[in-house]
């Protein structure tokens, strides 16, 4: 999709589009038919250091339609540069937000990745909150790189659905590789969503209001498991402060 009204910005070499959360909902909601075929990330802290480092994922943040700053620090970053709208817009928030414009216009969601029992979770959660929401179909695939024919079988299942809004959760980098892989063959858009189907599912807990206000969100997410992200997190984190030293200081 070309559209020379987004408005970008360079933040460690990945440009990502200038919108409040509102905004960027509605963007992808009136865009959607512009949008087919195409993808949609949301990058955090962590995502755009891995993306600053590895060349050719930054490639793929770069070839997306809209690339969201998943991020509190993000979203600084780009109102230190002047873009005094710009807010997070963090993937669990993009699902309720755009699920809810949907829901009266009819427009359909596949939800792909994750689990059975997370999925399951999950269109029981979404069909709760959201009594209008028309879920196509889910499907969790399994863990290891699918065979040519598993690939053709879910790239049918998925589109034979006639879904509009394509929702991936097989987490970064992954989930990015395997949109921009099936870019031009779904009819839907992709959007790579990450852990939000764990936190809508209820399988994994998200951080207080305040956490999230306060751009704390990471922290909790780390004190919540360290033993699995406290790596990820001290490397990526650590990185992401010496990288933008002179950014926050101009």
């Amino acid at each position: 999709m070309k559209n020379t009204r987004i408005t970008k910005t360079n933040i460690l070499g990945t440009e990502f589009a200038v919108f409040s959360r509102e905004g960027a909902a509605k963007a992808v909601y009136e865009g959607r038919k512009a949008l087919s075929g195409e993808y949609i990330c949301f990058a955090n802290v962590h995502v755009t250091v891995t993306a600053h480092d590895d060349p050719s994922y930054q490639k793929i943040l770069n070839g997306s339609a809209y690339t969201f700053a998943d991020g509190a620090p993000i979203a600084r970053l780009m109102r230190k540069q002047g873009f005094s709208g710009a807010e997070r817009v963090a993937g669990p928030d993009f699902i309720t937000d755009l699920i809810g414009l949907c829901c009266e216009a009819g427009y359909s969601h596949f939800f792909y990745g994750s689990s059975e029992e997370v999925l399951s979770l999950l269109y029981s959660n979404l069909t709760k909150r959201f009594p209008g929401i028309k879920i196509a179909g889910t499907y969790s695939p399994p863990y290891r790189e699918l065979t040519p024919e598993e690939d053709r079988e879910i790239i049918e299942k998925i589109e034979s659905s006639g879904a509009d809004f394509i929702w991936v959760g097989l987490g970064a980098p992954k989930q990015e590789k395997w949109m921009a892989l099936h870019r031009g063959i779904f009819s839907g858009v992709m959007l790579g969503v990450g852990a939000g189907f764990d936190f809508h599912a209820g399988t994994v807990k998200r951080a207080p209001k305040t956490w999230q206000r306060l751009g704390l969100e990471w922290l909790y997410r780390l004190l919540s498991d360290p033993k699995r992200l406290f790596k990820r997190y001290f490397v990526t984190n650590t990185k992401f402060l010496w990288y933008t030293r002179g950014l926050r200081r101009g």
